[in-house]
């Protein structure tokens, strides 16, 4: 586990140094904790902005990816219409094909669109990217519960709708949370499409926020290791916060699929 987290507590130790200690020892504990490399890093970064737009980007994604992959999970696992197997066959194998493969004409339809440096085409794009995960755990989750606890409501005169949300969301809304967990932590560490479908510095995510950083102050490497830190920061705290849950969902998705 150690080997695991070195290397975080090592770019956390140099995140508090000057340069002249992480030069003489970059892997030791600081000399003296400089507080000031994080000012500095907010204040030249424009982290808070960054921040702002990257999650933004991941709650606009989130919301969609469930509700749209959790109507399609239900359907494919208890209305279960003609031709299942190829949909779930489908999404299964676009969902492993590289990005760079369709990244040249995607991006002349988005500028055809206008949906270049919007958050609205990166939406629609994450969105996209991360459905078919959704769907395939999401309907992990929902093989679970019995069949007969609808049908004890369909006796009772619940509708469909009904069904979904009064009876099946409650009973699998760990995998709910542990779904849209991984999708926000993704769209949160995303970095290609933002990069190539983002060029205005006021809209950049994080993740390209920290690149541009890095290109401008790559000599300090005390103000980058601040910045990394607070990149990881919000991930690790969202980590760490609903951690069991998150196991927890894990492992009874991967039950039955």
């Amino acid at each position: 586990m150690f080997v695991a987290i070195s290397p975080l507590i090592i770019l956390i130790f140099n995140s508090f140094k000057s340069q002249a200690n992480l030069g003489a020892d970059p892997v030791g504990f600081p000399d003296k904790l400089i507080f000031g490399n994080y000012a500095s890093a907010i204040e030249q970064s424009n982290f808070l902005n960054s921040m702002t737009n990257s999650l933004v980007l991941a709650a606009f994604t989130v919301i969609p990816v469930l509700i749209l992959g959790g109507l399609a999970a239900y359907s494919l696992s208890r209305i279960q219409p003609r031709g299942t197997g190829a949909v779930m066959a489908y999404m299964l194998g676009v969902s492993t094909l590289p990005l760079w493969l369709y990244i040249v004409p995607l991006f002349y339809y988005w500028k055809t669109l206008g949906l270049i440096n919007s958050f609205l085409g990166l939406v629609i794009l994450y969105t996209a990217f991360n459905s078919p995960f959704a769907i395939f755990l999401l309907r992990s989750f929902l093989l679970k519960v019995p069949k007969e606890v609808e049908e004890a409501a369909v006796i009772d005169g619940a509708n469909r709708m009904q069904i979904l949300l009064r009876i099946i969301l409650p009973l699998t809304w760990t995998g709910f949370l542990t779904v849209g967990l991984l999708v926000a932590v993704g769209v949160w560490g995303e970095f290609q499409v933002a990069l190539i479908f983002i060029s205005d510095p006021e809209k950049f995510p994080v993740t390209t926020a920290f690149f541009a950083f890095q290109q401008q102050f790559g000599n300090d490497w005390t103000l980058t290791s601040a910045v990394a830190v607070l990149t990881i920061l919000p991930v690790l705290a969202l980590f760490l916060s609903f951690q069991r849950k998150f196991t927890e969902g894990l492992t009874q998705g991967s039950i039955k699929a």
